[in-house]
């Protein structure tokens, strides 16, 4: 498929996303790892959602959050997995203007949610660490309930606002996508709206839901290390902080990579770098943050061990 050649429409009516350039060897064991990845995804995830679900000793505001968090992932890699493994398969996929903007809602708000979750769940942490003695009356079952379903609602409405600045206008111009799915850079390049708008409006959005929630998780855990060097016994601050490291691992590296995602340029020598960077976040925390969660955590390793012998007896 010639990207000139579709360079010549005034107005778009469906995009043709390139996906990863390379030969087709490479291609390949690109989808062999992505087909990988996004079966193990699925498979930890829902196990997280289910050991939930069917263990008492999982029904804390902790592993409420978790399994939200699971389900949050689970739809961030599925936003972006299935139509990127059919672009590295057909070496470009044509995708109608509708579809394409309905990827970019859903893996905006996904990501943009995943920001809220981490944030909600230092919150909590911050609470259970901090303010030990009161934890049980303030993180109650309504509290955390109403925690989850505001961060939805939020991200909702904030993600909802620089989509229908950026799509409504129309898309005109070349219609050749060179990412990995349908990001906002790439959209933007394309639309037919004011870009200045659309980029205030954009780092408004960026600021209240990645930025502001990153600060209030950076100051959370300042007073939460802070906390746990109070304690006078070295057993105690071991436990303190062994609640504590599986979250701050996951913040640490799905910030760190929307980060460096944001960082690198989109075009260029540097755009192969951005797609594997949107790669990462979208595909591989989404395998990662349950695993982390796991290997340190007794409870879910407890109730992992039941569900076996249940299924094996």
């Amino acid at each position: 498929m010639s990207n000139r050649s579709n360079c010549n429409r005034t107005r778009i009516t469906e995009f043709l996303l390139l996906g990863f350039s390379g030969s087709r060897t490479l291609k390949v064991l690109l989808f062999f790892l992505c087909i990988v990845i996004y079966i193990m995804s699925l498979t930890v995830n829902s196990m997280i959602i289910g050991l939930y679900l069917g263990s008492r000793n999982l029904r804390s505001p902790m592993y409420f959050f978790l399994c939200h968090l699971s389900v949050n992932d689970i739809m961030l890699s599925t936003s972006v997995g299935p139509n990127l493994l059919s672009t590295l398969l057909s070496d470009g996929k044509t995708m109608s203007v509708s579809d394409c903007v309905t990827q970019y809602c859903v893996s905006s708000f996904f990501t943009g949610n995943e920001c809220l979750l981490l944030t909600v769940m230092s919150y909590d942490r911050f609470l259970a660490i901090c303010h030990s003695l009161h934890y049980v009356n303030i993180m109650t079952s309504r509290h955390s309930h109403f925690l989850v379903i505001w961060s939805w609602i939020l991200v909702f409405l904030s993600a909802l606002i620089v989509i229908n600045a950026i799509s409504y206008p129309g898309f005109c111009g070349c219609n050749t996508l060179d990412y990995i799915y349908c990001d906002y850079a790439p959209l933007l390049e394309v639309s037919c709206a004011d870009k200045v708008i659309v980029e205030i409006l954009k780092t408004l959005v960026s600021i209240s839901l990645a930025i502001l929630p990153l600060l209030f998780v950076i100051s959370s855990y300042i007073r939460i290390i802070l906390a746990i060097l109070r304690i006078s016994t070295s057993t105690g601050r071991q436990k303190a902080f062994s609640t504590c490291i599986s979250h701050l691992t996951v913040v640490c590296t799905y910030y760190g990579i929307l980060i460096a995602k944001y960082t690198v340029p989109s075009k260029g020598q540097s755009s192969n770098v951005n797609k594997m960077f949107s790669f990462l976040y979208t595909m591989v925390t989404p395998l990662l943050n349950p695993i982390i969660y796991s290997v340190r955590n007794r409870e879910i390793q407890k109730a992992l061990g039941k569900m076996i012998y249940v299924m094996l007896s």
